[in-house]
């Protein structure tokens, strides 16, 4: 029995996983369901065994990809990194590419506001954690204003250096916005 129980959670995280990187590339409305679990190496029969729809699966699947560009995002710096660093590592040009850290925050920020609330929600979780993270606090329930403005300089740099097709001015709201943030 436990080899079934532990077999369901990782065929669960690896479709969780595709999912992540696929709807952080592509977006909700490009992404199918047999598209998330062809990625996952899973027949689309296999899902209704963990997800009751594409929405669920679509709010799941954002708080993994947050997990996982998190910890690539700290994984190389201090155990308590300064906004300084964070900032130097997540306005890169790479991440603004289609790197493998793609961030939910900036990648879905335009697609969000459309889904559910069970979407929006754990959107809204992901960003507030990001808000505490630069913080330096796991628990603020108040987010100062300099961290809130810090936040947008860091999620919306990043979401309008991706939507640029032009390189130079992608590293110009990259380097401008780093500037905000540390000043």
């Amino acid at each position: 029995m436990g080899w079934k129980s532990e077999h369901k959670q990782q065929t669960k995280a690896r479709i969780l996983s595709a999912a992540g990187q696929l709807f952080t590339r592509l977006g909700y409305e490009r992404v199918s369901i047999d598209d998330v679990m062809a990625a996952a190496g899973l027949t689309r029969g296999a899902f209704y065994a963990h997800f009751g729809s594409k929405s669920e699966l679509y709010a799941e699947a954002i708080v993994t990809a947050a997990i996982r560009a998190r910890n690539l995002l700290l994984e190389p710096l201090s155990e308590s990194p300064s906004v300084d660093a964070i900032a130097a590592r997540y306005l890169s040009p790479e991440r603004a590419r289609d790197g493998d850290a793609r961030c939910p925050l900036a990648f879905l920020a335009t697609d969000i506001h459309q889904r559910d609330d069970q979407v929006r929600d754990a959107y809204t979780r992901v960003l507030k954690g990001f808000a505490r993270t630069l913080a330096g606090n796991t628990t603020a329930v108040e987010l100062s204003p300099q961290t809130l403005r810090q936040l947008v300089l860091l999620v919306g740099g990043l979401a309008l250096a991706r939507a640029v097709n032009d390189p130079a001015l992608s590293q110009c709201l990259l380097d401008a916005c780093r500037q905000g943030v540390n000043g």
